[in-house]
């Protein structure tokens, strides 16, 4: 009698378990996937069309002076934040981590929250690009995008950094 009695606790058990229902919200990892894969997609796709199609520093205006596409590699950070000849492998190592860190962020979210969900997800894929950037390119990540006007300029930067 002792060993139905513990079947039927073990099996109470269960059922509870699976009784409790599951949080309301998306599917974290198929956001991942497709917000962060997306991402990296247009990312690698806009940056293979560049380096294909541009010569290194060669600008072609999109939207007159406001919008141009230009050429570059950055060996730093964002805003050209540069520490020197070691900045392509300090600049990965620190990706890698922050990489780490938003997997993090992104796995204790609650799947209720879409939002943060989403933008974790773009960061990570845009991440991920200009990680492959760095390991793929001596120079450092591909930068394209061009903003401003005459001399007054925004950092040229990629659709990873947007």
């Amino acid at each position: 009698m002792t060993g139905a009695a513990s079947e039927t606790s073990v099996s109470s058990s269960s059922a509870v378990a699976s009784a409790v229902p599951e949080e309301p919200g998306v599917h974290k990892g198929a956001l991942l996937l497709a917000a962060g894969g997306i991402t990296l997609l247009l990312d690698i796709l806009t940056k293979q069309w560049i380096v294909t199609t541009l010569v290194m520093y060669e600008v072609r205006p999109v939207f007159g002076e406001f919008f141009r596409l230009t050429y570059t590699h950055n060996p730093g950070a964002a805003f050209g934040i540069n520490i020197g000849e070691h900045s392509r492998l300090f600049f990965l190592a620190l990706s890698l981590v922050a990489l780490v860190v938003l997997g993090w962020m992104y796995r204790v979210t609650p799947r209720s929250d879409v939002l943060r969900l989403t933008a974790l997800a773009l960061v990570c894929g845009g991440a991920v690009g200009n990680i492959l950037d760095r390991l793929r390119y001596e120079a450092g990540v591909v930068d394209f995008i061009d903003i401003g006007y005459g001399g007054t300029r925004f950092w040229i930067f990629n659709v990873a950094d947007s």
